[in-house]
């Protein structure tokens, strides 16, 4: 708009004739200006590709979330069954944990829009506790999916290595190659944790029901099964 208010024009007026009353009306009209100069044309639309996607609201596809107000007991299964409708799985759910594997947040994917609308109008009615918000695509592809099928052993010694983790799961069937350990800064001592993957849910459960506080070398362990 603001090229067609600044363009400029030029004109030519035609000589004004005067009206005999035997000619036809038409040329009793007054005359008119006509624009030698081509008119601009109007400015394009605004291009959707510069404007923020974040900011832009989906008509279809995929749209994440994030949940927050969680705590180590809430489960999947609780957020599936509080956003009842929104055509939800386990599959769309990922839980977000600090370094310290403290849950903090719930990742959602959500099928449409719609879906996602839904969610946050059932959490205003009936889920005063947590709060959703949009998130992008990266923050999901970034989270962990342990899916229940991971194990975080607390407390083991500090001296132990895999073969000690390999006799405390004696019995269990897991993926003996994904034992990992890390540390935990703490006062007096650091602690020692270890992570492991299982083939299924049922196998995992099954750890955390036989071995949580059990022993490992002089230390009692604490198993939580991650999902």
């Amino acid at each position: 708009m603001s090229l067609l208010r600044n363009a400029i024009k030029s004109s030519v007026s035609l000589r004004t004739i005067k009206p005999i009353h035997s000619l036809p009306s038409l040329l009793r009209q007054s005359p008119k200006h006509f624009s030698t100069e081509t008119e601009a044309p109007p400015p394009p639309p605004p291009n959707d590709a510069s404007i923020d996607p974040f900011l832009q609201t989906p008509t279809k596809g995929v749209v994440y979330g994030k949940l927050l107000g969680i705590s180590r007991q809430t489960l999947k299964s609780d957020i599936i069954n509080l956003l009842e409708g929104c055509n939800l799985t386990p599959d769309d759910l990922k839980v977000n944990y600090t370094r310290n594997y403290m849950p903090f947040a719930m990742m959602v994917q959500f099928p449409s829009f719609s879906a996602y609308d839904n969610a946050f109008r059932l959490i205003g009615r009936k889920g005063r506790l947590y709060r959703l918000e949009r998130a992008e695509q990266s923050e999901w592809d970034i989270v962990m999916p342990y899916n229940g099928k991971t194990v975080l052993l607390q407390n083991v010694p500090r001296i132990a290595v895999a073969e000690d983790v390999e006799r405390f799961l004696s019995g269990c069937e897991y993926e003996a190659s994904s034992i990992s350990f890390m540390l935990r800064q703490s006062l007096p001592d650091s602690i020692k944790w270890a992570t492991v993957r299982f083939p299924s849910q049922t196998q995992a459960m099954d750890a955390f029901i036989r071995k949580n506080r059990g022993f490992c070398l002089n230390n009692q362990v604490s198993v939580r099964v991650l999902q």
